[in-house]
């Protein structure tokens, strides 16, 4: 799923969980399957750093942190990149080994991760979300009013999907992509979401206006980032990946 909305110099890879509520099983996550079958969180087993930041945590909590660790670890593997530790740095946002860049999400039965060669790409982010209605209250913090405005359209033409959800993900991915660039806080009514719709299909496109001067690539700040969507399997996923802009033609181009 995932890997659809990314480019082909990305590698991800995600574990769905049909049985979210299954019992604890210590450092280890055994069961489910990943995207080609094998499960990347099998035999997956914390690095003594990552456990100390869970020592305390509940079962649920335990078991998401160390499934998305299974997907970055099988995802470094593909990369050709030796297993290692992803630790939180600065406001959470995971640090990964030297010469890579990439993003980790996981919900209720979902985790993945995805991981690119910095030299092929600039930044990226991913996030998944339980194809569900937002709490109340919660669209009125994350959409502007022209975002509002678009989703009561979106939603009359497509009422199959979620459509105040499937923002507050962009926005998610949008936060991810923009931080390892900027090293700082996006609030949710600094980036202006547009979402497109392919026929026929429950996916699409976004554009995401930055309200606030953009980060500096390769010389040229990008104003717009690019990414794409998805609903499927009770999911909405999202992701944004943020080329270098003199490759890809134009500064905020999607590759």
């Amino acid at each position: 799923m995932i890997e659809e909305l990314l480019p082909g110099s990305v590698v991800a890879v995600e574990r769905h969980d049909d049985d979210a509520d299954r019992a604890d099983e210590g450092n280890r996550v055994d069961g489910a399957y990943g995207a080609d079958g094998a499960d990347p969180a099998r035999g997956t087993v914390l690095f003594p750093e990552e456990e100390a930041l869970i020592t305390r945590a509940v079962p649920k909590r335990r078991r998401e942190f160390t499934a998305v660790r299974g997907c970055a670890r099988r995802a470094m593997e593909k990369l050709g990149v030796p297993a290692q530790a992803v630790l939180p740095g600065d406001r959470g946002a995971p640090v990964w080994p030297a010469g890579l860049t990439g993003s980790m999400t996981h919900c209720e039965g979902y985790s993945a991760a995805a991981l690119v060669r910095a030299a092929d790409l600039a930044s990226l982010g991913i996030d998944a979300e339980p194809h569900l209605p937002l709490p109340a209250g919660v669209q009125d913090v994350v959409a502007l009013p022209a975002e509002a405005a678009r989703l009561r359209r979106l939603a009359a033409g497509h009422p199959s999907v979620h459509w105040d959800r499937l923002l507050f993900s962009a926005k998610e991915s949008v936060y991810k992509a923009w931080f390892p660039l900027t090293g700082k806080w996006l609030d949710f009514t600094e980036a202006d979401i547009d979402v497109s719709v392919h026929p026929g299909a429950p996916q699409g496109t976004f554009r995401a206006e930055l309200l606030v001067p953009g980060p500096v690539v390769d010389g040229h700040r990008i104003g717009v980032f690019h990414g794409r969507w998805t609903v499927r399997r009770d999911l909405v996923a999202t992701a944004v990946s943020v080329p270098f802009p003199t490759r890809a033609g134009t500064p905020g181009g999607r590759s």
